[in-house]
């Protein structure tokens, strides 16, 4: 039997179901060991925030708790960089994707070459030299304080839910499959978070990051060993793979709507992967962070490698997955399990008889939790005190505003402990979750940062319709995916309404969910038409989708009310992306269509300028007083050469 292969519950046959859940469940426990290695994990993320919490500058500047005086080098920021979204929903999430679809996932890789090649050659140059703080600070640079706002309102509606479910994720699994306490788990993981971020700033969360990502590969690793050891050997693993047709070609399917095909994971990932590590200000405040703009940009180098391997170690356990429980003998025992559940299982499964590692891969699980919720704690936590609060209170002292940012760490944490109660009612996998909510969030966020790189001529009535259209269209077409898909499931909820009810505690919830996506698959066959198709599109493509959307409504809203001239441009706010691509036309015609700025392309040191006799410009950049009073104020004007790129 195929794991994709719907199962049929009649009445007669919810006993069994109960049964077989609690039966396969039955033997799943922590030992003694296991509970002290979990324990060990919060101890030691604990210890690194009290350490930076009581030594250097002791967290009593804002630079210091926010951007850890930028002082970071390139490996701790690189670590940093993909412990930040490697989250326990790509833990549980990735594998159980492979174990039901196949390898067609892994070829998300490739998306990552250009998805970091142009963050490192356009994002970070121009956000580390302007000097920011918050990434939407650069909005209020090009356009105006209203798209900054919008911006950042936007943000913290994202993080805060992907928050809520990158925390609950791994709390309902381990519940579930170990009885663990739910909210035990999750009020252990929110709370250790929150103390550290609040305690120890930036510095301890990139510190904090980097033990974490050596515990997430450790306990994959673990797990991948020795299930391919129990199963039989490498060869063995690739037999069973093989014949389950779990290992896929390109899939070269042109159709916007099949969830996997090399396209939509390709060229559609290449858009999720710029609004991750482009634009999003958990990723932009680690650039931010480092030393120099060379360390920031081969930080973006670096994680490279390190996403390629975390990929491959997801990967291989779901087809390990696969290869252990592939048989008549052992499908039964998932057959009932959700797809959060199932990495879970095997985990124990494998790791029952090896006291430790059970709570090495949970301990594993948490970390990649504790890391993405502490980046988000701190981003949050920066945004809304550089955006939100500065500058309406430009006379705040240092210490009140340090004391005041370590508040808001604290009150986003406790947010996001209230926030996990509502991912109850998540009908998705927790993979499928996360895409969709950072393609209908973050692709208009990465559309509007688009918008004011590279075409000179938005100004901001464009970038704000342009976002709000953007927005718009990202929750109808999700709205729209959601209610499609419920209304045509409406025949397995009813087939399975009964088995849900049967199945007891916590689990109620994600188990019918579980049931009834296994059985929609097989339900119909018939190819959507009309809006329906539209709202079947993939998850994979809402970032492009919704980018696009803001980048097409802000040039044409521009045109129509005004477009901006080059003058009017804050110097160091364009990436020349059309005069680089238009190189073949002469430098009048360019200057016309205002694809450089006046300055031009940087190929020499500016002269200084004069203005009431004081320089306000030199070879570095601004004066470091006037850039700040700018960020601030938004009020000084600006003479800056363009970022030469």
């Amino acid at each position: 039997m195929s794991p994709s292969t719907s199962i049929p519950f009649s009445n007669s046959s919810r006993i069994l179901v109960s049964g077989t859940k609690m039966d396969a469940l039955a033997q799943m426990h922590f030992a003694t060991i296991d509970y002290v290695i979990f324990a060990l994990l919060l101890v030691s993320s604990m210890g690194i925030g009290l350490y930076y919490a009581l030594s250097g500058g002791r967290q009593r500047t804002t630079q210091e708790f926010l951007l850890a005086d930028r002082s970071m080098s390139c490996l701790p920021v690189s670590l940093s960089l993909i412990a930040t979204f490697q989250s326990a929903v790509a833990i549980v999430g990735v594998p159980a994707e492979i174990y039901t679809h196949g390898t067609q996932y892994w070829f998300i890789g490739c998306a990552y070459i250009l998805g970091l090649f142009i963050p490192a050659h356009i994002f970070i140059p121009v956000f580390y030299r302007l000097h920011l703080t918050s990434a939407y600070q650069y909005l209020e640079l090009r356009f105006s304080k209203p798209v900054r706002i919008c911006g950042t309102v936007t943000f913290i509606f994202q993080t805060v839910i992907y928050m809520a479910v990158c925390v609950y994720t791994p709390a309902l699994a381990l519940n579930a499959v170990t009885g663990f306490d739910l909210w035990g788990a999750v009020l252990a993981t929110g709370l250790v978070c929150t103390l550290y971020t609040t305690l120890g700033g930036l510095k301890a969360v990139i510190w904090t990051d980097v033990f974490q990502t050596i515990v997430m590969f450790a306990g994959q690793l673990a797990v991948i060993v020795v299930g391919v050891q129990q199963t039989g050997g490498v060869a063995e693993v690739w037999r069973k793979v093989s014949e389950g047709n779990r290992i896929s070609g390109i899939d070269l399917n042109p159709d916007p709507t099949v969830e996997y095909t090399f396209w939509t994971l390709g060229v559609g990932g290449v858009f999720l992967m710029l609004s991750l590590y482009g634009v999003n200000q958990a990723q932009v405040q680690r650039y931010l962070s480092a030393k120099t703009e060379r360390d920031a940009v081969m930080s973006c180098y670096m994680v490279f490698p390190s996403l390629q391997l975390a990929l491959a170690l997801s990967c291989v356990m779901g087809l390990v997955m696969f290869a252990r429980y592939c048989g008549e003998d052992h499908f039964h025992n998932l057959g009932v399990l959700s797809k959060n559940e199932m990495v879970l299982y095997f985990v124990m499964d494998m790791l029952q008889g090896l006291p430790g590692l059970s709570g090495l891969f949970i301990s594993c699980l948490f970390s990649a939790a504790l890391s993405t919720i502490s980046s988000a704690f701190n981003s949050l936590a920066t945004v809304t005190m550089e955006d939100l609060i500065k500058p309406h209170c430009p006379s705040m002292t240092e210490a009140r505003a340090t004391l005041l940012s370590k508040g808001l760490a604290c009150s986003y944490g406790l947010l996001c402990l209230a926030m996990a109660y509502l991912t109850h009612l998540m009908s998705d996998s927790v993979l499928q979750t996360a895409f969709k909510i950072f393609g209908m969030v973050g692709g208009p966020l990465l559309g509007v940062f688009s918008l004011g790189l590279f075409f000179p001529w938005a100004n901001s009535t464009g970038a704000l319709v342009g976002l709000g259209s953007g927005l718009a269209m990202a929750f109808w077409v999700g709205i729209g995916s959601i209610v499609t898909s419920t209304s045509g499931g409406l025949a397995a909820v009813s087939q399975f309404n009964c088995t849900a009810v049967q199945l007891s505690g916590n689990i109620t919830t994600a188990m019918g969910t579980a049931l009834i996506s296994t059985a929609m698959p097989t339900a119909t066959h018939s190819r959507p038409m009309g809006l329906q198709r539209f709202y079947s599109l993939s998850f994979m493509w809402y970032s492009a989708l919704n980018s696009f959307t803001v980048v097409i409504t802000g040039l044409v809203v521009s045109f129509l009310t005004g477009p901006m001239k080059a003058e009017e441009v804050t110097p160091g706010t364009l990436y020349p992306l059309l005069g680089n691509m238009l190189f073949f036309v002469p430098d009048k015609l360019k200057q016309k269509l205002c694809c450089v700025t006046p300055q031009g392309h940087g190929e020499c040191p500016p002269a200084q300028h004069e203005r009431n006799g004081q320089a306000v410009y030199t070879e570095e950049g601004l004066l470091e007083e006037e850039r700040q009073s700018f960020l601030l104020t938004s009020h000084t004007p600006v003479v800056e050469h363009e970022t030469a790129l």
